[in-house]
Parts: structure tokens; C-alpha cells; sequence
């Protein structure tokens, strides 16, 4: 199971300024390198984002749906990599002090991954959640704490 967490030094509103904003999509999660709204209001349900992956000289296009909302606290994707396959992932962030836990949850659905879903995959995905979640908090914990017109 492909579950990791971190603690970010900001408030859940803070966090969720910086999940709820499709155009800051790129700087936190890993292997993105460009990200643009292609349908609906991010991150209202079924909002899409188009994203673009670079690999060497190799680019894949996909687009990240929004399936599940509810702000501050839990924002649910559905990555859809085309032939490479969808996966789910849950983002759930819970208030810790004045602080925040944020849990990231990451599933294969379909295509290759789902169908090869094993104990190697949930360790590459560990060391991918890994990053992005400490990219997430870099991003966040850039502004000031008390920063009230971010959140």
C-alpha cells in the first residue's frame, strides 16, 4: 500500500491554498514538468488539469480529474496517463496543533500498474511520495505563517 505522510508547518487552509491552486500543480508533484487547466474549475469535481511528464528525450501527456472535494481537508485525483493506466490518489490533510499531517494515498487503477501492482510498485511510489510531499511543504511552509490573504 502505497500510504505516506509528512508534516508540513502551516495551517490545513495554507495547504489547501496551494492544492486548490491547478496552476502550482507542476512545483509539487514529482515527474511534472508542465501542468495547464483543461476543463472546469480546479479543484471543483470533475475539473481536469493536462499535464506533461519528461523522461529523457520521451514526453507523455495525461490529465489529473478531480473526483472527489472537500476543502480544506481532502482533495481525491484520478490520474489518467492513457496507455499507461489511472491510478487514485487521496490527499487528506488533518490539522496537527497549529500545524498540519498531510497523508497522501496512492492506488493503481487500470492499465499496466493495476494489473502489476506489487510490492516494487508500492516502493517506487513511496520513494515518488516521498519527494512530493516534501516539495508540498517547501512550497507551503515559503510563505509566512501568517500570511491571511494566501488562506
Amino acid at each position: 500500500m502505497a500510504v505516506r505522510h509528512q508534516l508540513i508547518k502551516r495551517a490545513p487552509e495554507a495547504v489547501w491554498a496551494i492544492l486548490a491552486d491547478g496552476s502550482r500543480y507542476a512545483e509539487w508533484v514529482v515527474g511534472t514538468a508542465s501542468s495547464r487547466p483543461e476543463a472546469g474549475a480546479w479543484p471543483e469535481v470533475g475539473a481536469t488539469l493536462a499535464y506533461t511528464v519528461r523522461l529523457g528525450p520521451w514526453t507523455l501527456n495525461g490529465r489529473t480529474i478531480v473526483r472527489r472535494c472537500d476543502p480544506p481537508r481532502e482533495l481525491e485525483l484520478e490520474v489518467d496517463s492513457g496507455s499507461l493506466g489511472t491510478a487514485r490518489i487521496a490527499i487528506d490533510v488533518r490539522p496537527w496543533g497549529e500545524d498540519s499531517v498531510v497523508i497522501v494515498d496512492e492506488h493503481p487503477l487500470t492499465g499496466p500498474g493495476g494489473v502489476l501492482h506489487n510490492a516494487a510498485l508500492d516502493a517506487f511510489l513511496q520513494l515518488r511520495h516521498r519527494s512530493m510531499l516534501s516539495r508540498l511543504a517547501k512550497l507551503v511552509e515559503s510563505f509566512p505563517r501568517d500570511l491571511g490573504d494566501l488562506y
